[in-house]
């Protein structure tokens, strides 16, 4: 994950949207969004996890996010998509929100990035 913000900061310390019509940015500072959002049970971001199949952001600021979590019956099944939903929302430049659970194709362990399987002594 590219460790550059995409936001500026104004002089006040408040983050500004990126430029108007730039989803790159725009989805960057989505995808350091879902960063922030942790499985209750894995102490690992969703993200490193390997939980967001998919981040579409178009250039009206409307924003996809297709997931999975790591089993059917996770007990964040109910809350964990409107958790994400509302992180998303939140992100300056971002008008809506769609977030698509999915459990094909089901998620394994091998989704997880190199700093997560790390940092869960995978490796």
């Amino acid at each position: 994950m590219d460790q550059q913000s995409p936001r500026t900061e104004q002089t006040d310390g408040a983050a500004t949207a990126p430029e108007s019509g730039d989803t790159g940015a725009l989805k960057q500072a989505v995808i350091e969004m879902l960063a922030t959002v942790t499985d209750p049970e894995i102490p690992v971001n969703i993200y490193e996890l390997g939980l967001i199949y998919e981040v579409e952001i178009n250039a009206d600021g409307d924003a996809r996010v297709v997931m999975t979590l790591t089993t059917p019956n996770c007990p964040v099944a109910e809350s964990m998509p409107g958790e994400v939903e509302d992180r998303v929302g939140s992100v300056p430049g971002i008008r809506s929100v769609s977030v698509e659970l999915v459990w094909d194709p089901p998620w394994t362990p091998d989704r997880m990035s190199e700093a997560a399987k790390l940092e869960l002594g995978f490796i």
